[in-house]
């Protein structure tokens, strides 16, 4: 089954908006014919099975380019459309790309790069035809192309993960079920859409016939609190430095009430458990999900049910349904409660694998199993604790640290808004830690290295205290809102 007639089957004929906000909102019903009429179009022009980039902000017209080309049976290749020039000529080299859909504030950036620039115009051209037979395609191979999405490229070279249009309906269908998605839901959306976890907002929400409040602007929190009860939003998605800004940087967050807001998401790396904590704390009748994913599973592996937080906090959970879970030894076999091992896992989400990179698919992907390269344990109640990335371990004179367990000491400390650990060179050592620490810039008079480094004393061993000491005031997130190392 095409995925757009998956994601339509309930939703398609509905007359309630799909997207909501004062500048730009579309129906179903007239998002669906729209994305038919200009999918028709690319065909016909196009053929199926061309890699197809789109290069725009959220928007109405992004997501008519990616529903259409999934609907044409040709492949959508979402970028983040600030990409700097030397990163998309490293995917135009990866990729067969003759056509873009590009945004109008994005059309001159773009205009010298070689491909054919699908605009304004060609939608609303595609638009104005008439007598289009909007049909299911039946005998539509769920197991072809869907989509490339490049992981962020934050450690090396952007890889092309190859995700089919059976992963997205396996994927959806999970997350659909465990967060219990129904029409009633209306989602405030600050993740970008060329990120997996703002596509799977945008797949779930199209598939119960819920709503969603799309917002750019992050940076100016007012604006975001306000859509939440403008819009009588039920559903909030963030990344760590979203509830981090929020809860540490945000003076009025704590105070707020929102109240049609049924449950926030987490997912896109580690939140330290302080901030749960926080969250939950100051906001107990909204139900926090603690999910854990990676772009090579479409976007989700394993979610903690809202009732089991306080029982397990700092655990993803275990794997939604639909995907299997296992914690294994560098022998594939599986480890002990207790015992550090790599997560694994198995499902119809699972990507096909690497563009053009047999070898990192055939490390990624063994025997029908993917390795995430995270290491974890797992407790006696088969809840997963993640430690580390394996590539992040730290080896501080033969002794591997895992930066997170220093990280969830930092951020307790009054006024810290985020850190970052990571190992520097030492001629002694091999290895040693440093620590950039980032606070308010009202905190620089009061917090020094002398006072964080007796603050550490009761709580780190000696071999986990850190080398270097910096603080910065400017938060080291990238265009997703992840984490990026600063060296």
């Amino acid at each position: 089954m095409n995925v757009f007639d998956y994601l339509f089957a309930e939703s398609g004929s509905l007359e309630k908006d799909f997207v909501l906000g004062t500048h730009h909102h579309i129906s179903f019903e007239k998002l669906h014919g729209i994305c038919s009429k200009v999918s028709t179009s690319l065909k016909t022009q196009l053929g199926e099975n061309n890699q197809i980039i789109i290069l725009s902000e959220n928007s109405i017209f992004q997501i008519i380019a990616y529903l259409a080309i999934l609907k044409s049976g040709n492949i959508a290749v979402p970028l983040n459309p600030v990409i700097e020039n030397e990163n998309l000529r490293q995917i135009l080299g990866k990729t067969n790309v003759s056509h873009a859909f590009v945004s109008k504030r994005y059309k001159e950036k773009f205009s010298n790069f070689g491909f054919n620039i699908l605009d304004d115009e060609f939608v609303q051209s595609a638009e104005a035809l008439d007598n289009i037979h909007i049909g299911i395609t039946t005998e539509f191979d769920s197991n072809r192309l869907a989509e490339i999405i490049f992981t962020s490229g934050s450690t090396g070279e952007q890889k092309g993960v190859l995700i089919t249009h059976r992963n997205i309906i396996a994927n959806t269908g999970s997350i659909v079920e465990y967060l219990q998605l129904t029409q009633k839901d209306t989602i405030e959306v600050v993740l970008p859409f060329y990120y997996c976890y703002g596509l799977s907002l945008l797949h779930t929400h199209l598939k119960v016939g819920g709503s969603i409040v799309m917002n750019n602007n992050f940076i100016f929190i007012g604006s975001v609190l306000n859509d939440i009860n403008k819009y009588k939003c039920t559903g909030f998605a963030g990344v760590p430095s979203h509830y981090q800004i929020l809860l540490r940087k945000t003076r009025d967050f704590k105070t707020s009430s929102f109240p049609t807001l049924r449950y926030v998401t987490q997912a896109g790396g580690k939140l330290h458990v302080t901030f749960i904590r926080e969250f939950v704390e100051t906001f107990p009748d909204i139900d926090f999900y603690v999910m854990y994913g990676q772009t090579e599973a479409t976007a989700r592996l394993s979610f903690l049910p809202p009732d089991k937080l306080s029982a397990k906090v700092g655990s993803i959970g275990k794997g939604i349904p639909g995907v299997i879970l296992r914690v294994v030894d560098e022998h594939g076999e599986q480890v002990k409660p207790g015992e550090s091992g790599e997560i694994i896992a198995q499902g119809d989400n699972i990507m096909l694998g690497y563009l053009n990179e047999p070898d990192d698919t055939a490390k990624a992907i063994r025997n029908g199993w993917l390795y995430t390269g995270d290491l974890a344990t797992v407790d006696d109640d088969g809840f997963i604790f993640i430690q580390s990335r394996k590539k992040e371990i730290i080896k501080v004179g033969g002794v591997r640290i895992s930066p997170q367990e220093i990280e969830e000491v930092i951020v307790t400390f009054q006024g810290v808004i985020a850190c970052s650990v990571e190992a520097i060179p030492d001629e002694l050592l091999g290895e040693a830690i440093k620590a950039t620490i980032f606070i308010n810039e009202l905190d620089k008079e009061v917090l020094s290295e002398e006072i964080i480094r007796k603050f550490f004393a009761s709580r780190l061993s000696i071999n986990k205290m850190p080398k270097i000491i910096a603080f910065e005031t400017t938060l080291p997130f990238n265009a997703s809102g992840k984490k990026v190392k600063k060296t």
